[in-house]
């Protein structure tokens, strides 16, 4: 991105994102931040204020720990939520290994920080825990009240 423009830089990125999602290249989670920063080569500042743009119009919308989601797309219930459903999965037992972090990040497109949360909230209810070695397993299965948050 030219740095430069008289239009400014920050609403060249939001048309090109408009464009992506018109064209769905874009079809429900948006790239992070940091992946938006380095594609543009543009500041963490010009992203913020390209997404401001494109939340104003209507075309995306955040969720807390989530992301930016293209409007009116996907799942948008807190990650310990969705995390705690894959414990509802068929076939899933007290004593199978839980997805590492990692996994959580990519399946979820969520960042690290969030996965952890979700982790930590999950171990504080007592429905994962440490595994051998330097996994985590599943101690119990979810009743449908272990996802509420204080």
């Amino acid at each position: 991105m030219p740095q430069g423009s008289p239009r400014g830089t920050y609403l060249e990125v939001s048309e090109s994102l408009r464009k992506k999602i018109r064209e769905g290249e874009i079809t429900e989670a948006l790239p992070s931040q940091s992946a938006l920063v380095s594609e543009y080569g543009v500041s963490r500042s010009t992203i913020e204020r390209a997404l401001a743009v494109l939340k104003t119009d209507g075309v995306i919308e955040s969720v807390q720990g989530a992301g930016w989601f293209v409007a009116g797309t996907g799942d948008r219930r807190p990650l310990v939520e969705r995390a705690t459903d894959l414990l509802r999965g068929e076939g899933t037992k007290v004593g199978d290994r839980f997805p590492t972090e990692k996994e959580l990040c990519e399946g979820f497109g969520a960042s690290r920080t969030a996965v952890r949360s979700a982790i930590a909230q999950m171990e504080g209810q007592g429905l994962i825990g440490k595994g051998a070695g330097r996994g985590r397993e599943i101690l119990t299965l979810p009743t449908g009240r272990e996802t509420q948050t204080a």
